[in-house]
């Protein structure tokens, strides 16, 4: 089985990525297993941020690596948290005071203007100075709630409303979110591209 190493030591985006990949004979192995610690994520874009992370990633491994970067864009906040998602109440901020604070900025702003949207950008990277990464995108439209529903997922998925399925997405199933999700389109276009690879 080809090892593949994720450039994340998030265990929700681990088993997310690993579920879609089981049949294609890849085993993702977290970053952790090799103790890789995170890298700054000084990037401008979630292009930028997933290139660096998986070239940190794959320099310390010295295996092939994926590494995603995603983010909530609310269009009532300019496009923030953006790239800031995974710290947007402060750095070493939990999921908790993300979501508490994303509710404060949006306090008194009714559901016509709470459109938003998931967006990832995905990245494999054959080894450290991989001159033309392979890139998956994958969008996610939806509303934020006035409150959190729902105990699946992690992040911002208890306050994004999924129009199409009338729930959050911490409502739904792995199975459906994986289908619906930015991260699912992306990595499904990242996969189709790995496999032309192997063709």
């Amino acid at each position: 089985m080809k090892k593949i190493l994720l450039a994340s030591n998030n265990p929700g985006k681990v088993r997310e990525i690993q579920a879609m990949l089981i049949n294609d004979g890849i085993e993702i192995v977290p970053q952790s297993a090799f103790q890789i610690p995170d890298v700054e994520e000084v990037g401008l874009t979630f292009v930028e941020n997933a290139i660096l992370k998986a070239q940190h990633a794959s320099k310390l491994s010295g295996l092939p690596a994926i590494a995603d970067d995603s983010g909530l864009e609310v269009d009532a906040l300019g496009g923030a948290p953006g790239v800031f998602s995974a710290r947007y109440a402060g750095v070493g901020a939990n999921d908790t005071a993300n979501n508490a604070k994303l509710l404060r900025d949006l306090e008194g702003i009714p559901d016509a203007g709470r459109t938003a949207r998931f967006r990832c950008v995905m990245v494999f990277l054959r080894h450290k100075q991989d001159p033309s990464p392979l890139i998956g995108q994958g969008v996610w439209e939806g509303i934020i709630l006035h409150e959190p529903r729902g105990v699946q997922g992690f992040g911002y998925d208890p306050l994004f409303l999924v129009p199409e399925k009338g729930c959050a997405s911490a409502e739904l199933s792995p199975e459906e979110k994986n289908q619906l999700s930015h991260r699912g389109k992306a990595l499904r276009e990242l996969v189709a591209q790995l496999r032309g690879l192997a063709e």
